[in-house]
């Protein structure tokens, strides 16, 4: 005798996978290469998002000063092309993202998505996606043109490589999750901009991108040692230039195991907090809600 199969078994799902989350999962990531590839064709988006970094790249390679930095026998160009590649991954997190969640707040897709069944959840999947597509991509552009233009060898050793990989793999998580848990508490995809981009900008020159951590007052050192930013900054440096670079760090040391604990304990803080805040975002959102903010928004172009 025959089985007969029902439209709720999974043998009647042949076009997926038969387990609910599983699906969901085949959801967000279709979804995320869709619009990780529209982004890519938005000449707004690809210049803001990966032309912009090529430029920064460029512009402090041939126009802020080189030469040695101190007694290490390493270029301060080399120090440039660590601090773009590590500050474009972070950047990705903690400026895009933010601005993406308070966008799409408030043009309604959020509110669209929450009477789809798995549509927030597949949403967010979708964003992960997105926002590690965009790391990628400006890692792998960024490190050849950094090894072309300041002469910064890429990786050495296999070791060094995977020091590379999971420095700012786990960056990535940490500020991916950070930044999710700031878009869903900012008011607005202008707020986004204006209450994010001061307080990156200023982790950025404290946080070793574009000269030695040792140069600064030992106040603001410690400021940066709290952030992400610094340890992600310090350890593409151990990946891409020679030990001679250790006469130039704060502890002489490439501290991987800090590293390892810093980026570690702030993706926990942001798998801890991101999935709460996203929840009460959602939740808080209504036609009611959607409507006020557009009223505000007509009134001010008015």
């Amino acid at each position: 005798m025959s089985a007969v199969h029902t439209p709720g078994t999974p043998s009647a799902r042949r076009g997926g996978p038969a387990d609910p989350r599983a699906r969901l999962l085949a959801a967000g990531l279709r979804r995320g290469r869709i619009e990780l590839w529209q982004l890519l064709r938005d000449p707004q988006q690809l210049w803001g998002q990966l032309v912009a970094n090529v430029v920064v790249l460029v512009g402090v390679v041939l126009w802020l000063p080189d030469g040695e930095i101190g007694d290490t026998g390493v270029s301060q160009s080399g120090l440039y092309v660590a601090g773009v590649v590590s500050f474009s991954v972070f950047q990705v997190g903690m400026l895009s993202l933010p601005q993406f969640l308070a966008t799409e707040r408030e043009d309604g897709t959020l509110l669209r998505l929450r009477g789809t069944p798995g549509g927030i959840p597949g949403y967010l999947v979708a964003r992960v996606v997105v926002t590690a597509g965009l790391a990628v991509l400006n890692t792998v552009i960024l490190l050849p043109l950094g090894a072309l233009l300041a002469d910064t060898p890429l990786p050495p050793t296999p070791m060094d490589w995977l020091t590379l990989v999971w420095v700012l793999a786990l960056g990535l998580a940490a500020t991916t999750l950070l930044g999710a848990a700031i878009g869903a508490v900012l008011p607005n995809p202008r707020g986004a901009l204006a209450l994010v981009a001061l307080p990156v900008m200023g982790l950025m020159f404290v946080s070793g991108v574009f000269f030695p951590v040792g140069e600064l007052p030992r106040p603001l050192q410690l400021v940066a040692e709290f952030f992400p930013l610094k340890w992600m900054a310090q350890g593409v440096r151990s990946a891409l230039l020679p030990d001679g670079m250790l006469a130039a760090e704060t502890s002489g040391s490439w501290q991987h195991g800090t590293t390892l604990a810093v980026l570690a304990a702030w993706t926990l803080a942001g798998a801890l907090l991101a999935p709460r805040l996203l929840r009460r975002m959602t939740r808080r959102e209504s036609g009611s809600r959607l409507a006020e903010r557009r009223e505000r928004a007509s009134r001010r172009v008015a």
